[in-house]
């Protein structure tokens, strides 16, 4: 796909703004801004009940762009399958490092938070910082994803993170006829 540097978006497209995630242009409408009549693209983002409007002229300084390919949404998934690569660096400075790559709306670095602070075991205990950072970067790549797979952001949620090896154990239903362990320790004795 060759890039246009006029970079022309319609009605019903999706696109994505780095700082805001995937959005839907509503409209394109003129103003009257300082004077000037200035075109804009109005965009939504339905998740955050969110309504942005971008000058046309702006949107590639912007970061405005379309859906990545389904080649570098592979790409994305590679990085999710790949082992973490934590810096030993002050976790401050990490959460600084996170934020920014969440917020530059490259799926590939996006998919390297998500890698990165994903829970190795049940048992790991996350701080709240490390969990809300790792729940913004899925919900971002989850926006995308599924909106190039046309899934539902929370069906999105659950595929990237079953590629990490991540499995839900709280939609498993519980026996209740199933002695606990405190039950068989009271046969032994």
């Amino acid at each position: 796909m060759a890039k246009n540097d006029n970079m022309e978006f319609k009605k019903g497209d999706h696109v994505v703004y780095p700082a805001h995630g995937v959005g839907k242009i509503e409209s394109i409408d003129t103003a009257k801004i300082g004077g000037m009549d200035v075109t804009l693209y109005n965009i939504s983002f339905e998740k955050d009940r969110m309504r942005l409007k971008v000058p046309v002229f702006k949107a590639k300084s912007a970061g405005l762009r379309k859906l990545v390919s389904s080649d570098r949404m592979e790409e994305a998934v590679k990085t999710l399958k790949g082992r973490a690569r934590i810096r030993r660096v002050m976790w401050s400075r990490r959460a600084q490092e996170y934020e920014l790559k969440i917020n530059s709306g490259d799926p590939v670095a996006i998919a390297e938070v998500l890698r990165d602070l994903k829970k190795k075991t049940d048992d790991a205990e996350q701080s709240y910082s490390e969990r809300q950072i790792y729940q913004a970067a899925l919900e971002r790549l989850a926006r995308e994803y599924a909106a190039l797979n046309k899934l539902t952001e929370a069906g999105a949620s659950e595929q990237l993170e079953g590629l990490m090896g991540i499995k839900k154990t709280a939609k498993e239903p519980v026996n209740n006829n199933e002695p606990t362990e405190a039950d068989k320790v009271k046969k032994v004795a």
